[in-house]
């Protein structure tokens, strides 16, 4: 049964009102809340491990599949696999996400492996954004590990975002393109910490075919004691084109690192990296405290326009 509580972490995460059209599976506490295939995307639970099969036929254009997640226990954990099987010539997008309402005091963490295997002239764009709010008087910890792997068939694209704005205790992602000739790959991720959180985010595309392109985008602030850490790798094994870039705000007494790598395994590989960490400019704080803002609300408005 979707709750008030449920729907307004749907809402967060997924953009959803009410029940999706089209392809959906809600997951809910380890179990599927509910679940609906179409005539071109069908999706199927696992028999061996937790988590569903979705398979996309090939041809498919302009239809979408959302596969949101709601934790309302305190104390729950759980792995989740799910696979992604997305035909040739297909043009259609992804709505992932994790909400976690935590009403007591233990930890409760949300660990997922996302894999997908794209065929040839096939374009996605793939959505995750990950929420946590703890009830009143809770004080359990919001746990969140995903995992991405995607393997891009010939001259196929992947666009994904990734925003992770609120409540998450502790996250530890790993994302990885492999790309062949002509494929693309392209990552934006926004993140906020505050508090006492830690984030760590890895991110790893091979460039294996010729002609392949791959870029990221990492924006992040990091508030009060929270810590971030970020590694981007880029690997050209032929004809190739990279791009990496992260920019981060960094306030109070918090800590970023931000660890760039490019790697040429051919003479044709053209990479490029770019990492910035800098405070709010005194300026910027000053000209919008001069229109009626206090300091903090200068402070969010920068944040929000930096994370948008």
């Amino acid at each position: 049964m979707i709750t008030d509580v449920d729907a307004s972490l749907l809402k967060k995460i997924a953009d959803l009102t009410g029940k999706p059209t089209g392809a959906f599976n809600i997951r809910k506490d380890s179990g599927c809340e509910a679940r609906q295939s179409t005539e071109h995307i069908e999706i199927t639970p696992k028999t061996d491990t937790p988590g569903i099969d979705i398979r996309i036929k090939a041809g498919t254009k302009n239809e979408a599949c959302h596969i949101p997640v709601i934790i309302s226990k305190t104390g729950l954990s759980e792995m989740v696999y799910n696979d992604f099987y997305v035909g040739d010539n297909c043009d259609v997008e992804i709505v992932a996400g994790c909400g976690i309402h935590n009403s007591g005091c233990s930890e409760s963490r949300h660990d997922g492996v996302h894999t997908f295997y794209i065929g040839k002239n096939s374009r996605v764009h793939y959505s995750e954004k990950h929420y946590g709010e703890d009830a009143e008087g809770a004080d359990g910890k919001n746990i969140m590990n995903p995992q991405t792997i995607v393997y891009l068939g010939e001259n196929s694209t992947m666009q994904m975002d990734t925003v992770q704005i609120k409540g998450i205790d502790s996250t530890k992602r790993f994302t990885k393109f492999v790309c062949e000739k002509g494929a693309e790959a392209v990552l934006t991720e926004r993140l906020l910490t505050h508090g006492q959180q830690s984030a760590t985010s890895e991110v790893e595309i091979e460039l294996n075919g010729a002609d392949s392109k791959g870029r990221v985008v990492s924006r992040s602030g990091a508030r009060d004691t929270s810590s971030q850490v970020f590694y981007p790798r880029m690997v050209g094994n032929d004809k190739c084109f990279g791009h990496t870039q992260c920019d981060s705000i960094i306030m109070d007494d918090a800590k970023i690192r931000s660890i760039p790598e490019i790697a040429a395994n051919s003479t044709d590989a053209q990479l490029i990296h770019e990492a910035a960490i800098g405070k709010i400019a005194g300026d910027q704080l000053l000209k919008l405290e001069t229109l009626g803002l206090t300091e903090e609300q200068a402070e969010d408005t920068i944040l929000k326009g930096f994370l948008a």
